[in-house]
């Protein structure tokens, strides 16, 4: 994949989508089964929050490269109300759906690189996970 994939979020049935197509991408590029899972289990928690806070929202993969090491980046964006506290939000245990909260700060545990913007115009949300192995 040298271009990016691009994966919409306007109902539930586009979480199922946007899990699978990780799931698929992490397993062509020969991801181990523990990354894997933890790469879809981030998107997963992402994709629900876009349909949660925001309604809508997309997913874009694409392939990075830099010096020597292979990841895929993961970015989440919608144009929901945005957060309010970052902070606050990625504290384990945070929720203001009442779930567990495992979320935002679950999320950053998963990935190698986490980085989040948010305003009151939406939230992007980019993710990395290297690439532990040799690459065929």
């Amino acid at each position: 994949m040298n271009k990016k994939i691009t994966v919409e979020i306007n109902n539930e049935r586009d979480i199922v989508l946007v899990r699978k197509t990780g799931r698929e991408l992490s397993a062509s590029y020969h991801y181990n089964a523990v990354d894997q899972a933890r790469i879809v289990t981030a998107i997963s928690e992402l994709a629900r929050n876009i349909y949660r806070y925001a309604g809508t929202g997309l997913f874009t993969f694409e392939e990075v490269i830099r010096n020597t090491k292979f990841g895929l980046k993961i970015t989440a964006i919608d144009k929901g109300p945005g957060i309010k506290d970052i902070r606050e939000a990625m504290q384990t245990g945070f929720s203001t759906s009442g779930g567990l909260g495992a979320g935002l700060g679950g999320v950053k545990k998963l990935m190698d690189e986490f980085q989040i913007e948010s305003d009151s115009n939406g939230t992007i949300i980019s993710i990395i996970k290297w690439f532990n192995g040799y690459r065929h």
